[in-house]
């Protein structure tokens, strides 16, 4: 079946392109590929970006794109999409050239996040290059990392219409966070990190719960941990691990509300032998809420 290789970059709407470049660079790591015309793009790679954040009002996510091998499966993609009635449009040539791509097709998913469909990512003209971090992030046939959305439409008819796009499912997770109130997700791949794209039945006001980002040295993790702490920047979640991907990390909250997961380890699978999980669990230890922490502090 043919499917999209990875997701190849996010887009954010931000207020506040200043305090995005000094999350972005100071704290996360990444390197500014461009800042203008109200647009700021940052690298994680050799990639020409895997973040483009344009100037607005949301604060939130504003596309995704996913990359297809070859134009010959883009277009079995887009003809699937379009078979199942989903509007598609083929984005013009000065979209495609600020996207650093060489074709996108543009549609909207069952809960109405855009996405971009795409060949061709460009890679930079220089070497990537990190100011702070002791390694690299983790992307490759990855991908720049995974998205944790939130549902609000009918599951099955998500899961259908990024089956389209060649995403299976990898797990489930449904834990009873207080009383009466569930966190109930879906952990979906298209490749072999564990998942790509994730979705959520739970209380969030954003569409976007967070991005996870990962790193190749686990004292990066640490070290990052340091940098936001020390720059007060909000947590949503100390350090702890997952028990379905196994990724060691934390979640600290992005100048736009929603979070980033910065972690490192994360399961990748083979899909060859892989069998769907169904878990009561979304930690295995610690990702405890900061409030949590300072309570459980006191004296």
């Amino acid at each position: 079946m043919t499917s999209v290789t990875e997701l190849a970059y996010i887009g954010i709407e931000a207020s506040d392109l200043d305090a995005w470049e000094r999350f972005g660079v100071d704290l996360m790591g990444m390197q500014k590929s461009e800042r203008s015309d109200g647009v700021l793009a940052l690298r994680m790679d050799d990639k020409a970006h895997r973040w483009i954040i344009v100037g607005g009002d949301a604060d939130d996510l504003a596309f995704t794109g996913f990359a297809c091998a070859n134009d010959a499966d883009l277009d079995d993609i887009v003809a699937g999409l379009r078979a199942a009635g989903t509007e598609v449009s083929e984005g013009a040539a000065d979209l495609a050239a600020a996207r650093r791509v060489d074709r996108l097709f543009v549609t909207t998913d069952p809960v109405g996040n855009r996405v971009e469909l795409i060949v061709g990512l460009a890679d930079a003209d220089t070497p990537f290059r990190s100011e702070t971090l002791l390694s690299h992030f983790v992307t490759g046939d990855g991908g720049a990392g995974h998205e944790f959305l939130m549902e609000r439409a009918d599951r099955q008819e998500i899961l259908d219409w990024y089956g389209i796009l060649g995403f299976k499912i990898t797990d489930f997770i449904k834990e009873q966070v207080a009383p009466g109130v569930y966190a109930d997700a879906v952990f979906t791949h298209c490749n072999g990190r564990h998942h790509s794209v994730a979705w959520a039945d739970m209380p969030f006001p954003k569409r976007l719960h967070h991005f996870m980002i990962e790193v190749g040295d686990i004292n990066d993790v640490g070290l990052a941990y340091d940098r936001c702490m020390d720059a007060k920047q909000p947590f949503e979640m100390t350090l702890g691990m997952h028990p379905n991907d196994e990724m060691f990390s934390f979640y600290v909250r992005t100048p736009s509300g929603f979070n980033i997961e910065y972690g490192w380890g994360g399961l990748i699978i083979d899909e060859a032998t892989w069998e769907i999980k169904h878990l009561d669990k979304l930690d295995s230890w610690g990702h405890r809420a900061p409030q949590v922490v300072a309570d459980l502090l006191q004296p």
